[in-house]
């Protein structure tokens, strides 16, 4: 089993970049893909990014395709986001998770192990 926290959320300006974090804990941490999700208030979790096991390979929603960079360090068994010129409609709650499958999913389903998320509030 896979326990996740999130943390670096906080309140910033539009064009304000921010990086979230995810601890994981177990020692199996590079046996999962990770993603991260958002669920603006009011509206259904959306998925964000996705990096491999070892950290080859990335994948990202199209909304934040070029402002987002995720990452990951197996020996910390810590995966990153790293947000940059941030809009008001990057207000969400930003989960992490991690999935057993073999490939990069943007599937909700697809994931076995969520975080409780930590909040991200971007003011215009």
């Amino acid at each position: 089993q896979v326990q996740l926290v999130e943390s670096g959320g906080g309140l910033v300006q539009a064009g304000d970049s921010l990086r979230l974090s995810c601890a994981a804990s177990g020692r199996t941490f590079s046996s999962y893909i990770m993603g991260w999700f958002r669920q603006a208030p009011g509206k259904e979790h959306k998925f964000v990014a996705g990096i491999s096991r070892r950290g080859e390979y990335t994948y990202y929603a199209d909304l934040v395709k070029g402002r987002f960079t995720i990452s990951r360090d197996n020996a910390k068994n810590t995966v990153f986001l790293q947000m940059a010129s941030l809009k008001p409609e990057d207000t969400a709650v930003y989960l992490c998770a991690a999935s057993p499958r073999l490939a990069i999913t943007t599937l909700l389903g697809g994931y076995s192990y969520w975080g409780q998320g930590t909040q991200v509030t971007v003011s215009s």
